[in-house]
């Protein structure tokens, strides 16, 4: 067949129209949304959840919604239980129209509604870039770098790696945690180029966090320090890495990886996670007031059995159960999960070497452990410094900080933390970390 000049001009029009159109919306994400909304505590054994209030004119009062009534499904997906709740939540973007069905009294309404996106974060003298990254495993999750403007060309940089639980590190309007005032410090006074990724699921990222497991995750984390040490205003001889909770147990793994200019570990563990767990139950049985005789007795008939069934033989827990009856009063877990995420994230990360990653540490490591800090012992970090100086590592600091709890807070005691008690904030929490990024 031939082409004359002008079909054939015609054809590569449409081939970069259609083309570029592809690579388009191949480079986009729905931008997140919220209910815009208040709600009662997830009742167990049943389905739904109950409207506290609204703001007004919301996409829920939009769409019919009054305060007291009880949503029931979304798009089909039945609200019958809290981790449901929280995957229909996480999920909820711009633009798309989705089908409600909530309950007034005995009577049933269906509905549609479509939710705006939230505003982005910014700050002043600050640009902030949303951009994203493919992980190994196909899924697209969102990058947020702040840059600070009026510099030179390659300015030092840090990457932040948060905890474990599944919650967006993006600083979108009324989050006020001690956390995400740290965060907020870091990001206008460190003087440094700051990037963050969410988990799969979180914020405009694609996936569900509660179904993510520990590879995964760990993989959008290096695939996203990979981008972001391709990226043309980093000095990627000034990168340093923080860590705060799940993720500073991370950052030496990160930090060897791709070979960054320093460790900031903060609020962080270093034995297996079995260990790890068991210590936590211990500690709460003694804030729960049992003597030690008390405590060594449940340990042994009823949270060792219970983890060691979960985290060496890898079952859920409701598997454990199955086997065990008489542990089902011990376990206040889910059936699949702990803390919102899958057992298969915790099956994985039992064989994670936290302490090999230490070991083989060559950059400064500067760790911190709240005083106040129930969630992560003070045993660990003390390991965690006779691994490095075991090991030869030249240049590394444990700051103990007096008050201060696994959540960026000041406590008089660990257990008024323990039992949700508001903590305060200290300039200092971020201080410590601020004058680290400056000396390492």
């Amino acid at each position: 067949m031939v082409f004359n000049t002008r079909y054939l001009s015609m054809l590569m029009l449409l081939v970069m129209i259609f083309g570029s159109g592809l690579l388009r919306a191949d480079s986009t994400l729905d931008r997140r949304a919220s209910w815009q909304a208040k709600f009662e505590a997830t009742e167990a054994n049943r389905p739904g959840k109950v409207v506290k209030s609204m703001q007004a004119n919301s996409p829920l009062e939009l769409a019919g919604v009054e305060a007291g009534d009880r949503l029931i499904s979304i798009d089909g997906q039945v609200i019958s239980n809290q981790t449901i709740w929280n995957d229909l939540t996480d999920a909820l973007v711009s633009g798309h129209e989705y089908v409600m069905v909530f309950k007034r009294g005995q009577s049933a309404y269906t509905s549609r509604l479509i939710f705006s996106g939230l505003i982005k974060e910014s700050h002043p003298k600050i640009d902030t870039i949303y951009d994203h990254i493919t992980s190994d495993y196909g899924i697209k999750q969102r990058v947020i770098v702040t840059v600070p403007k009026n510099k030179k060309p390659k300015q030092a940089a840090m990457v932040v790696l948060q905890g474990l639980s599944c919650s967006s590190i993006e600083q979108i309007p009324g989050r006020k945690s001690a956390f995400v005032r740290l965060l907020t410090d870091l990001i206008k006074k460190s003087d440094r180029v700051v990037m963050r990724v969410e988990k799969p699921g979180m914020g405009d990222s694609e996936g569900n966090c509660s179904e993510t497991d520990f590879h995964t995750e760990l993989n959008g984390y290096e695939s996203a320090v990979r981008w972001f040490l391709e990226q043309d205003y980093v000095d990627k001889e000034q990168v340093i890495v923080y860590g705060n909770s799940m993720g500073s147990a991370l950052a030496p793994y990160v930090a060897n990886k791709f070979n960054l200019a320093g460790v900031i570990s903060d609020g962080t563990y270093v034995r297996s996670w079995f260990e790890h767990m068991l210590e936590i139950e211990r500690r709460i049985l003694s804030f729960k007031g049992l003597s030690q005789s008390e405590i060594s007795q449940k340990m042994n008939a009823e949270y060792i059995p219970l983890y060691y069934g979960m985290l060496i033989k890898k079952q859920t827990y409701q598997q454990v159960i199955d086997e065990h009856p008489a542990l089902a009063d011990a376990n206040y877990h889910g059936a699949a999960h702990m803390y919102g995420r899958p057992m298969a994230f915790y099956h994985q990360l039992q064989a994670f070497d936290v302490a090999g990653e230490w070991q083989k540490l060559k950059m400064p490591a500067r760790i911190r452990w709240g005083m106040n800090d129930w969630i992560m012992s003070e045993a660990d970090n003390d390991m965690i410094i006779e691994i490095l100086r075991q090991a030869g590592h030249p240049n590394h600091e444990l700051y103990k900080q007096p008050g201060l709890d696994h959540w960026q807070a000041i406590h008089k005691e660990a257990i008024d933390s323990f039992q949700g008690v508001k903590g305060t904030w200290d300039d200092d929490i971020s201080a410590v970390i601020l004058n680290w990024l400056d000396t390492i």
